[in-house]
C-alpha cells in the first residue's frame, strides 16, 4: 500500500474515533436525592481503596468519589476513574454495598482480573458502568440478578464468551459491549438479546460475532442506535430493519454483508449511515441523499455499481460529510449536486468509472473542506488555472490520478492545508509559487517525477511547511535549506549528494529524517540523535555513530546501514529508553556484543549483521540472552564466538506468542514510529516471502550464520513460537538438531548447512507445515531423512554433504540397509524437554507481542498534526 494511499484511510478513522454511536446517551446521576457521604459512610470507601494500588486516585477531582442517600445516608453511588491498580477479588469490600444504585469504574487497571460472580448480589443496581479496566473472562450468569440495571456499559475490555447473560435485564435501554471478544452467534433461540424491548441504545461492534443477522432485530423498534460493526456478520440486512424507525445511527461496517443496498429509506430520523468495507452491490438508491436528517453516509469498499446520481431537490441537503470510494461506479457523475450546500468532506476516490472527472463539478459545494479524488481519471483542463473548485478547501487529494502537469488549480486555494499529488506522472521542478500558499502544512510529492525545486536554495525557508514527503523522485544535488516549522522531511529514493547540513541541527520541531537511498556522503551531525525517526540507509556516511544519545528518550527507530560507519556503538544508545528498531548492517563497525542494549525494554528489532563485531555472544552469567520484546535478530556475518546456554532463548517473551500474522506495511504524515521501515531493509530468507512494504506483527526471525559460534543448538529455541526464518548456516554447531524444533509451528525457513552437526533429523521436522525451506547440508547427518511433503519436495543439494543421510530426496535408498532411525525423543528427554518448554516464566502473563502495527488510536491521541486536528475540528462527538 503506497504512503499517500493510506492517509485515504484517515476519513474514516476520523469518524471512528470522534462520531460516537454514545453521543446522545450520557449518564446523569446527579440529582438533589444524593449528597455526600460522612466519615462513617466514607469508610467503604476507604476499605475498597485500600484493596487496590491506589496512589493516582485524586480525590479532589468530581468524577471520583462517593455519594449517599441524603434520607437513608446509605451509600448508593461509587465513581472512580483511572486511578485503582490491581485485582478485583470475590471478596472485596465493594459487593458488601448492597445499596449500590450506580456503580462507575471506569480506565482502571483490574489486572488478571474476572468479573465476579459476586456483582450479582448488588441487585439495586441501576446502571453498572465499567469500560476499559482490561477484565478478562465470561460475564458471569449472576448478572441476570440486577433486574432494576438500566444502563450497562461493559465495553474496551478483553471479555469472552458469547452474548452475555441478560435474559432478565428486561429494563435494560443502553447496552454497550464494544471492543471485547465476543463470539459465537445470534440465534434468537438461544441469545437473550432480542428479549430486551426498552432497548435504546445497542452497541456489539468490535467484537468476533459471527452469524446472519437475525430478522428479530426488527423487533427492537425502540432502538436508536445500533452499532453491530467490525464483527463477522454475514449474508442479507433483513427486511425488518426498516422497523426501527425511531433509528438515529446505523453503524455495519467492516463486517461481511452482502446484497443489495438495505431498506432505510423509511427510517427517516438516520442522521450517520455506516456500512463501508462489506460487499454491497446494486445502485445506491437516490431517495438516500435525500433523507431530512441525514449528515454523514459512508458506503466505502463495497461493490456498489451504477452511476452516481444526485437528485433534484428544492430542499437543501443536511449532509456533511459522504464516503463512496472504492466501488465499482459506472458512467458520469449525474449533476445536479449543488443542493449539497452542507457538504463538508466528499470522498470519490477509486471509483473504478471510465469517465475522468470534472474537478469543476463541485464548484459549487461552497462549504467543502476535504475533496478526495484520489485513483480517478482527472479532467486535465479542469485542473488548469482558469478552472473552478471550491475555494474553502483545506485538503484536496489527488493521489494516482495520472495527472501529467502540476495542478496549476492549486493556486487559488489560499486556504489549502494539505495536498497529495503522489503517485502520478508530473515531471520537471515544483513551481515556487506552491511555497506562497499561506496555510500549506501538508505535502506529498512522493513518487512522480520531479528533479528539483524551482527557485533558490532557500525557496522553502519561509514557507509554512510542516510534513513534507518528496520521496521516489529525482532531485538531485544538495538538500535544499528546510523552513524552521519543519516537523517531518521525507526524501528517500532520490540523487540527494554532499552532506547532511548541519544547519537540520535549527530545526527544533523536526522528529522524522528519512534520506535512505541517496547517495550522501560526510559524517552523521550529532544532533540527529534527539529525533523520533532517523533512517539514513544506503548512502556513503563516514566516520563513527555519534555518542550524543543523551537526551534521547523519544528516539524509536534509528536504520543506519549500508554507510561505511566505523568505531563502536555508542554506549549512550542505552539512555533510548524508547528505542524500537536498530539497525546498523552493513558498516565497519568494530566492537563486542552489546549486552548493555538489553537496558531498553521496547527494543524489537536488532541488525548488527555484516561488520567486524566479535567475541562471545553468551551472556557473561550464562543466562537467558535478556531482550524480551525482541522480534528480528540478525548477527549474521561478523566474527562472533562462543556457544549458546541452555535457556539462552527463556525470556524472548514476544517471539513466544503465536503470531504469522501480516500488516499492511502503512505510513503516516507522523511516522511516529508504530511501524517497521521494512521496505529498506533486506531481509534475506530463503523460502519465505517478505515483499517489500510487509510489516511485522507478532513473527519473530533470527540469522546467526556466517559467525564461529559453536556448541549445542539450545532445547530452550523450542519456546519461540512466532520464529518463521531461522538461519544458523556456516558456523560450528555441534551434538543433535534440537527436538524441540517440532515446536516451531510457524517456521517457514530453517537453515542449519555448513555446522557439525550430528546424529538423525528428528521426525517432527517433517510435520512443521509451513516449511517451505529446509537446509540441513554439510553436516554430521546420519539415518532416514524424515518422509513428509514439505520436506521431500526439497532440492538433494539441501541434504548434501551428511554421508550417512540417506532417503527421499536423496538417490541413496534406506532400504536393506542399517541406518538408525529418524531420531525420536527418549521418555526421559521427552520430560525434560516438556520442563523446557513450560518454564513459567516465559509463558505465563505475557499478551502478545505485537511488533509494530498501525496504532491509530494511539497516533491520534498522542501525535496529532495540526492538519488533522483541523479535520477532526470540533466533530468531537466520540471518543471511540
Amino acid at each position: 500500500m503506497s504512503e499517500s494511499r493510506v492517509r485515504l484511510h484517515f476519513l474514516s478513522l476520523i469518524l471512528l474515533c470522534c462520531v460516537s454511536p454514545a453521543s446522545f446517551f450520557t449518564i446523569n446521576t446527579d440529582d438533589n436525592s444524593y449528597v455526600a457521604c460522612g466519615p462513617h459512610q466514607s469508610q467503604a470507601l476507604t476499605e475498597f481503596m485500600n484493596e487496590f494500588d491506589s496512589s493516582q486516585c485524586n480525590l479532589t477531582d468530581p468524577y471520583n468519589g462517593v455519594w449517599c442517600d441524603n434520607s437513608t445516608s446509605a451509600v448508593t453511588k461509587l465513581r472512580l476513574k483511572a486511578c485503582l491498580s490491581g485485582t478485583l477479588e470475590p471478596n472485596s469490600s465493594l459487593f458488601r454495598l448492597h445499596h449500590l444504585r450506580y456503580l462507575v469504574l471506569r480506565q482502571n487497571n483490574f489486572t488478571s482480573s474476572s468479573l465476579p460472580l459476586e456483582l450479582g448480589n448488588l441487585n439495586r443496581l441501576e446502571v453498572l458502568f465499567l469500560p476499559n479496566n482490561r477484565f478478562v473472562g465470561q460475564v458471569p450468569s449472576s448478572l441476570n440478578n440486577l433486574s432494576l440495571l438500566y444502563y450497562l456499559d461493559l465495553s474496551q475490555n478483553d471479555l469472552t464468551g458469547s452474548f452475555p447473560p441478560v435474559r432478565n435485564l428486561t429494563k435494560l435501554f443502553f447496552l454497550h459491549l464494544n471492543s471485547n471478544h465476543f463470539s459465537g452467534t445470534l440465534n434468537p433461540n438461544s441469545c437473550s438479546l432480542f428479549k430486551l424491548h426498552h432497548l435504546r441504545y445497542l452497541s456489539l461492534g468490535y467484537n468476533n460475532f459471527s452469524s446472519s443477522l437475525p430478522s428479530e432485530f426488527g423487533n427492537l423498534n425502540r432502538l436508536q442506535v445500533l452499532d453491530l460493526s467490525s464483527n463477522d456478520f454475514f449474508g442479507k440486512v433483513p427486511p425488518t430493519i426498516s422497523n426501527l424507525t425511531s433509528l438515529t445511527e446505523l453503524w455495519l461496517h467492516q463486517n461481511r454483508l452482502t446484497g443489495s443496498f438495505p431498506v432505510v429509506q423509511n427510517l427517516t430520523m438516520l442522521s450517520y449511515i455506516y456500512m463501508d468495507d462489506n460487499h454491497f452491490s446494486g445502485t445506491i438508491p437516490s431517495s438516500l441523499l435525500t433523507m431530512p436528517f441525514l449528515s454523514i453516509l459512508n458506503l466505502r469498499r463495497n461493490d456498489l455499481t451504477g452511476s452516481i446520481k444526485f437528485p433534484n431537490s428544492s430542499t437543501p441537503s443536511r449532509l456533511e460529510e459522504m464516503y463512496l470510494g472504492y466501488n465499482h461506479f459506472e458512467g458520469k457523475i449525474i449533476e445536479p449536486i449543488s443542493n449539497l450546500i452542507n457538504l463538508k468532506i466528499l470522498d470519490l476516490s477509486s471509483l473504478n468509472t471510465s469517465y475522468p472527472i470534472d474537478a469543476s463539478l463541485f464548484s459549487s459545494l461552497k462549504s467543502l473542506l476535504i475533496l478526495d479524488l484520489s485513483g480517478n481519471s482527472i479532467s486535465p483542463a479542469s485542473l488548469g488555472s482558469k478552472s473552478d473548485i471550491p475555494k474553502n478547501l483545506e485538503t484536496l487529494w489527488l493521489q494516482g490520478c495520472g495527472i501529467n502537469e502540476f495542478p496549476n488549480i492549486l493556486k487559488i486555494l489560499e486556504k489549502l492545508e494539505n495536498i497529495d499529488i503522489s503517485g502520478n506522472v508530473i515531471k520537471g521542478k515544483v513551481p515556487q509559487w506552491l511555497w506562497k500558499l499561506p496555510r500549506l502544512n501538508t505535502v506529498f510529492l512522493t513518487n512522480n517525477s520531479f528533479t528539483a525545486f524551482d527557485g533558490p536554495v532557500e525557496v522553502l525557508v519561509n514557507s509554512s511547511i510542516v510534513n513534507l514527503f518528496v520521496e521516489k523522485n529525482y532531485f538531485d544535488g544538495e538538500i535544499p535549506i528546510l523552513p524552521l516549522s519543519i516537523n517531518v522531511f521525507a526524501a528517500s529514493y532520490n540523487r540527494f549528494t554532499g552532506s547532511i547540513p548541519l544547519s537540520i541541527c535549527n530545526y527544533r520541531g523536526l522528529t522524522v529524517l528519512k534520506l535512505h537511498y541517496n547517495n550522501l556522503t560526510g559524517p552523521i551531525p550529532q544532533c540527529l540523535c534527539n529525533l523520533t525517526s532517523v533512517n539514513l540507509r544506503k548512502n556513503n556516511l563516514e566516520g563513527s555513530i555519534p555518542d550524543a544519545f543523551y537526551l534521547s528518550s523519544s528516539l524509536r527507530s534509528l536504520d543506519i546501514g549500508h554507510n561505511r560507519l566505523t568505531g563502536k556503538l555508542p554506549r549512550s544508545l542505552q539512555n533510548c529508553l524508547s528505542l524500537e528498531f536498530l539497525v546498523v548492517d552493513h558498516n565497519r563497525i568494530k566492537d563486542k556484543f552489546p549486552f548493555w542494549l538489553k537496558a531498553l525494554p521496547n527494543l524489537k528489532v536488532l541488525i548488527l549483521s555484516s561488520n567486524k563485531l566479535y567475541g562471545s555472544i553468551s551472556p557473561p552469567d550464562q543466562g537467558p540472552l535478556g531482550f524480551p520484546e525482541l522480534h528480528i535478530f540478525e548477527i549474521s556475518n561478523n566474527n562472533f564466538t562462543g556457544s549458546l546456554p541452555p535457556r539462552y532463548f527463556v525470556n524472548w517473551k514476544a517471539a513466544n506468542e503465536y503470531g504469522g500474522l501480516y500488516m499492511v506495511y502503512t505510513k503516516t504524515t507522523t511516522e511516529k514510529l508504530s511501524y517497521v521501515d521494512l521496505e529498506a531493509i533486506d531481509l534475506h530468507y530463503k523460502g519465505l516471502s517478505i515483499k517489500q512494504g510487509r510489516v511485522l506483527t507478532s513473527y519473530a526471525t533470527i540469522d546467526f550464520s556466517g559467525n564461529r559460534i559453536g556448541g549445542q543448538i539450545p532445547e530452550s529455541i523450542g519456546l519461540l513460537k512466532a520464529l518463521i526464518a531461522l538461519n544458523l548456516s556456516n558456523n560450528a554447531f555441534t551434538g543433535h538438531i534440537p527436538l524441540s524444533f517440532s515446536n516451531l509451528g510457524k517456521l517457514e525457513s530453517l537453515d542449519l548447512s555448513s555446522n557439525q552437526l550430528s546424529g538423525t533429523i528428528p521426525s517432527g521436522l517433517g510435520t512443521l507445515s509451513f516449511l517451505a525451506y529446509i537446509n540441513v547440508s554439510h553436516n554430521q547427518l546420519k539415518g532416514e531423512i524424515p518422509q513428509g511433503t514439505q520436506i521431500t519436495g526439497q532440492p538433494k543439494s539441501s541434504f548434501e554433504g551428511n554421508e550417512g543421510l540417506c532417503g527421499l530426496p536423496l538417490q541413496e535408498s534406506c532400504f536393506g540397509t542399517h541406518a538408525p532411525p529418524t531420531q525420536q525423543p527418549p521418555e526421559e528427554d521427552k520430560e525434560e524437554e516438556e520442563q523446557v518448554l513450560n518454564w513459567k516464566a516465559v509463558v505465563i502473563g505475557y499478551g502478545p507481542g505485537v511488533l509494530l502495527g498501525i496504532a491509530i488510536a494511539q497516533f491520534i491521541d498522542s501525535y496529532k498534526p495540526e492538519w488533522l486536528a483541523k479535520i477532526i475540528g470540533s466533530n468531537n462527538r466520540r471518543n471511540r
